[in-house]
């Protein structure tokens, strides 16, 4: 165990967080696997479902580890060469129109052997292509129109091709980018103009889709729409709030305590108990009690990110904290707020616990090139260190040749 963790660099509480949720996710996956075993019927058995979330923390753990391994300065360059790469994956998945057992999956690619998300890919790459951006025109006049070219316009069509598709991940990475860019100090009158035309665009955007004919736009564009107006209007009767429902039954039955392992009942009711309300089974068996600690985790992570990011030796490397760690703890609150009825059906995953592919993989990975970043940290604390006791070492030796000196001179 000691060799294991003498391999694993960078912020031993970041890692020790990050373990205690990769495994506490496998009794609340585990328990609502029988959901789809034995309600919905997949003909799977509950270990098949158990070993499918084992295999993709396994290959999560595998990338955190090679990518936490590489200086973190390799992912500027990385980054800019991903861009097109994402773009390309986005406009496909765009346009496929693949359907997974009836539901609309425009938010997946199918490439064959896996599905992938590549809004979740487009994410990070994203987020690290404008911290490296920002880095480049530090100490320089930023023009608007330069800088729209470079940094908006891949913002704009990365944020537009995720859209119709997934309104809550495309909301959040804009936030990301304008809250990176005010950090990185960009020209705070640009920004209020990009912040305006985005805010602009979205409601130009749902108007257009609540006036247009039924069906003109991408099905899941009604499908986001249709979830904000239930949210909006829950006292009225006639809305399917199915989900949601079953949410509040599955807290307010929790209790203090919880159920126990395994004895949730509202998992047979709830379609996404593995994934997007995977923490209101969470509280039905563990209680408020474990509700909390899971919160307490993710809020702890989040101090440690912030620290992390104080310390970073770099304005990339600190970008790159601020942008990755606060987009991995705003997946968690969300997941959390929709499961408690604060926000509306949203669906994202709660990081690290929920079932899923290619999110606990591209989490694994920005958990990676944070670790990067405060292993770069301790590495400079370390040389410091070092530096220091050999001055102190050479110190001594001065002090201990003029006493031998000294001695000598009163000798003769």
């Amino acid at each position: 165990m000691k060799k294991l963790v003498a391999h694993l660099y960078g912020d031993k509480h970041i890692w020790t967080v990050i373990f205690l949720l990769a495994l506490f996710s496998f009794v609340p996956v585990y328990s609502a696997s029988t959901n789809l075993v034995y309600t919905v019927g997949t003909g799977k058995s509950t270990f098949s479902y158990l070993f499918k979330h084992f295999f993709h923390l396994s290959v999560g753990f595998t990338l955190l580890y090679l990518v936490h391994r590489l200086e973190y300065r390799y992912f500027r360059s990385i980054a800019i060469l991903m861009m097109p790469v994402a773009i390309v994956l986005l406009f496909f998945t765009l346009i496929q129109g693949k359907t997974i057992g009836g539901a609309n999956a425009s938010r997946w690619l199918d490439i064959g052997f896996v599905q992938i998300q590549p809004s979740a890919i487009a994410a990070i790459v994203l987020l690290a292509y404008v911290a490296q951006y920002l880095v480049s025109i530090q100490d320089k006049k930023v023009e608007f129109w330069p800088s729209a070219l470079e940094l908006w316009l891949p913002v704009v069509i990365v944020v537009g091709l995720i859209l119709p598709a997934n309104f809550s991940t495309a909301a959040i990475i804009f936030l990301m980018v304008v809250g990176l860019a005010f950090i990185g100090k960009y020209p705070w009158k640009y920004l209020l103009a990009i912040g305006f035309a985005g805010i602009a665009f979205v409601a130009l955007f749902v108007l257009a889709a609540k006036t247009l004919p039924e069906g003109t736009m991408p099905n899941r564009v009604d499908t986001w729409i249709s979830r904000i107006d239930r949210f909006a209007n829950a006292d009225e009767g006639g809305k399917d709030l199915y989900q949601v429902d079953n949410a509040k039954i599955a807290i307010a039955s929790g209790g203090l305590f919880g159920k126990g392992p395994g004895k949730s009942i509202q998992k047979n009711f709830l379609p996404q108990s593995s994934s997007d309300f995977i923490y209101a089974i969470i509280v039905e068996e563990y209680g408020l009690l474990g509700g909390l600690t899971i919160l307490f985790l993710y809020l702890y992570l989040f101090f440690r990110f912030l620290i992390a990011a104080h310390k970073a030796p770099t304005l990339f490397g600190k970008l790159l904290v601020i942008g990755l760690g606060i987009y991995f703890i705003s997946q968690a609150l969300i997941n959390m707020g929709v499961a408690v009825s604060l926000l509306p059906t949203t669906g994202q995953t709660l990081p690290l616990i929920s079932s899923g592919g290619t999110s606990i993989w591209m989490t694994c990975v920005s958990l990676g090139v944070i670790l990067s970043v405060t292993k770069k940290e301790q590495e400079i604390q370390k040389q410091e260190m070092e530096r220091l006791e050999e001055e102190e070492r050479m110190q001594e030796e001065l002090k201990r040749i003029n006493e031998i000196r000294q001695e000598q001179g009163l000798a003769n």
